[in-house]
């Protein structure tokens, strides 16, 4: 075949197709599990073609990191300054459905971005937040409109998180319900209405294990499971390095040690404060509570059993998204109890938008742990829920 012959043949849209292949690749591997090779062969080309578009994977990365950015922001600048609330976040539940293969890794893997290239993408949500929270005051006026906004978003965001399967329709306009739903909750009805819950104490480090365990947990949430060294796991926890070895066979082991302790204190929880609540409402605003304030109080270790579980080998990675998937199953039920009109599909898609009201919103108050702010996330993670 001639040079011209192979031009006509290649696909004008090959960088696009790339980056879409990208970025459902990093959202399901993550940043440093996935291969350039791995990429090539989704779009059907070869490792060398690939680093003609791209010169190397960060360049990639880093596209494909502000795909849902600019999509967002491109649907915003299509709609008029004074729309109503129902039309902006109508147009971003679209604009995040149709990017969802790819859009996760906004939320876990952008801490790998520079951090030039990490303010560029927070300005861009920035903006985006910004216009919702306009929208939220006009609407339902202040205080708490940028919480509200946020709250909303996480909703809207959540579906890149999971893979629920529902009609294209009918997953934006449930999205849209329940980001509505979070709006128009005011955050400052929790306070002093929530139930107050207990968690389990975390264990206290008694073992080398559990010291090693300990001291990891922080390094993997602040700098990411893989740019963290078995050298400053030893140094964090007062051992050398090669004394690891004999507790863990490796730093994954260490990692899936971290996710499957934060699988048992969030069921340790959810059991201690369900006890003798019957009711559906009660228990779900139980289950909502009891996830706040497990997220506030364990930080790190959901930062880091919910951001790096993608990237365990398959053969580690079962039990701990087993474990995940109980819990999940568990507010399915209190949730499709309370709300008998939504089928079990539709009630897994709100539970993820609850825990993305988590997520976005502490993230908003950067985690700031007080029982004014975990009232305020239970109040719209209940709103969220449409209860």
């Amino acid at each position: 075949m001639t040079a011209e012959q192979t031009a006509a043949t290649r696909p004008r849209n090959r960088k696009q197709l790339i980056v879409d292949a990208a970025g459902r690749v990093f959202s399901e591997r993550g940043y440093h599990a996935a291969s350039m090779e791995e990429i090539a062969a989704g779009v059907g080309i070869t490792a060398a073609a690939l680093y003609r578009h791209f010169p190397n994977k960060y360049t990639l990365f880093v596209a494909c990191t502000n795909v849902l950015a600019d999509g967002l922001v491109a649907a915003l600048d299509a709609v008029p300054a004074d729309a109503a609330l129902a039309d902006v976040l109508g147009v971003l539940a679209r604009s995040t459905v149709a990017g969802r293969a790819s859009g996760g890794l906004y939320r876990w893997e952008a801490r790998y971005l520079a951090p030039d290239d990490r303010r560029l993408l927070r300005a861009k949500f920035g903006l985006v937040v910004g216009r919702v929270a306009e929208a939220v005051r006009r609407e339902h006026g202040t205080p708490g409109e940028r919480l509200r906004a946020v709250a909303a978003l996480g909703v809207v965001g959540s579906v890149t998180m999971h893979h629920t399967s529902l009609a294209q329709r009918r997953l934006e306009d449930l999205l849209l319900e329940s980001a509505l739903s979070a709006a128009r909750t005011d955050p400052a009805t929790g306070a002093g209405s929530a139930r107050r819950v207990e968690l389990p104490v975390p264990p206290v480090p008694r073992t080398r294990r559990a010291e090693i365990l300990a001291a990891a947990v922080p390094l993997f949430a602040r700098d990411g499971f893989a740019n963290v060294t078995n050298g400053q796991i030893g140094e964090a926890a007062g051992l050398a390095a090669s004394v690891l070895y004999r507790s863990y066979a490796g730093k994954v082991d260490i990692l899936v040690a971290a996710c499957l302790q934060a699988a048992e204190l969030l069921s340790q929880a959810v059991n201690q404060n369900l006890h003798g609540v019957a009711e559906p409402h009660a228990a779900v605003a139980v289950l909502a509570a009891t996830y706040v304030a497990y997220s506030f109080e364990n930080t790190a270790l959901t930062s880091v059993a919910e951001g790096e579980v993608r990237g365990l080998p398959d053969t580690v990675r079962r039990p701990v998204i087993l474990a995940q998937r109980e819990h999940i199953a568990l507010w399915e039920q209190q949730l499709g109890a309370a709300r008998p009109e939504l089928d079990p599909r539709q009630a897994r898609v709100l539970v993820h938008a609850g825990f993305g009201v988590v997520v976005e919103v502490g993230r908003l108050l950067r985690w700031r742990d007080s029982p004014g702010n975990r009232e305020a996330v239970t109040a719209l993670v209940v709103g969220a829920l449409g209860l």
